[in-house]
């Protein structure tokens, strides 16, 4: 079975950490009872990455796909993430595990800032195509490119994990 451990920093801030258990539990109605979906937190707050895909474990997944809840590709979702969550996962070897890229430039998150701001006319943008400024070097948004995609994925390997 699919599990789903969202990811994000942590806060001190109960508020913040409590929007994590929302956005997991809106994950989980919109996936169905077919996928396990858990959360977890980086530091400063439980559950722990640990707990986290111990939670993934313990109620059936097989499969865990991680979702570092980060906008952008920084050091957090492309290096802390994937290394807190291969150290884990060497002691769970019949777990497959993925580690997908932060949020990155997206069209539906750029739907919610327009949506926040009040705007309600939308032109719609081509998802596959690069949307880098006028000028900007190729790759400019890096592993947060639009042309990557929402699936982009790491698979965790024993290369990989060390």
């Amino acid at each position: 079975m699919k599990g789903i451990l969202i990811i994000d920093h942590g806060s001190v801030k109960d508020a913040a950490n409590h929007m994590l258990e929302c956005v997991g539990e809106l994950v989980q109605r919109m996936a169905g009872d077919g996928v396990i979906v858990r959360i977890a937190h980086m530091e400063l707050a439980a559950p722990t990455v640990a707990e986290g895909f111990a939670a993934c474990v313990a109620a059936g997944a097989t499969e865990i796909v991680v979702f570092p809840y980060m906008l952008s590709p920084g050091k957090h979702s492309t290096r802390d993430i994937p290394r807190m969550v291969a150290e884990i996962s060497a002691n769970h070897p019949g777990i497959s595990v993925q580690v997908t890229t932060a949020f990155g430039v997206n069209e539906q998150l750029a739907a919610v800032v327009l949506s926040k701001a009040g705007i309600t006319s939308i032109t719609r943008a081509d998802p596959h195509r690069c949307v880098r400024p006028a000028g900007a070097p190729e790759r400019h948004c890096g592993d947060g490119c639009a042309d990557i995609g929402a699936s982009s994925t790491v698979r965790l390997t024993e290369t990989s994990a060390r």
